[in-house]
């Protein structure tokens, strides 16, 4: 009797304090693969994510940063998203360009990984880029961006040569 519950006390401590050690180290590229995503999704950067038992992940950035995908993305210091399989849902700081306007990135998904291809909802439409473009953790580039209350972003002089 004694031996089994040694036996379960052992298993109850590796599933409450070992294994959320071993899941806290792991990278947000790996979190990124293991969820069908591609792990160039967010750039190099990142100061911190955390994602809490019912898929919620947020990332911190040191600071906003633009990375170049095939179109500009914006990155807001805090980018916030529901994690499932092969999805980022109801994405919060993140904005792609657009035909000279900035709109805001909804959802992410890789519905068929065999097909290469992965969705970006901009709420307007979807659009489908190769997965290959987010293989590698893109460098994020501080470009002098201030967002403003209206959406705006207005570009620092010297970050525009």
């Amino acid at each position: 009797m004694a031996l089994k519950i040694r036996f379960f006390l052992t298993i109850f401590v590796v599933l409450v304090i070992v294994l959320p050690k071993i899941s806290a180290h792991s990278s947000i590229q790996e979190v990124l693969r293991s969820y069908g995503l591609p792990a160039g999704l967010f750039p190099e950067s990142i100061k911190s994510y955390s994602l809490d038992h019912n898929g919620v992940l947020e990332v911190k950035l040191d600071s906003p940063c633009i990375v170049k995908y095939e179109t500009r993305v914006f990155f807001e210091t805090v980018v916030r998203a529901n994690l499932s399989f092969g999805q980022l849902k109801g994405l919060e700081g993140l904005s792609q360009e657009e035909l000279f306007l900035w709109l805001p990135v909804k959802d992410i998904m890789v519905n068929d990984p065999s097909s290469g291809l992965i969705v970006i909802d901009i709420g307007l439409a979807y659009k489908q880029l190769s997965l290959s473009l987010f293989e590698v953790p893109p460098v994020c580039r501080s470009q002098g961006f201030v967002k403003n209350k209206a959406g705006r972003k207005s570009i620092g002089f010297e970050d525009q040569r």
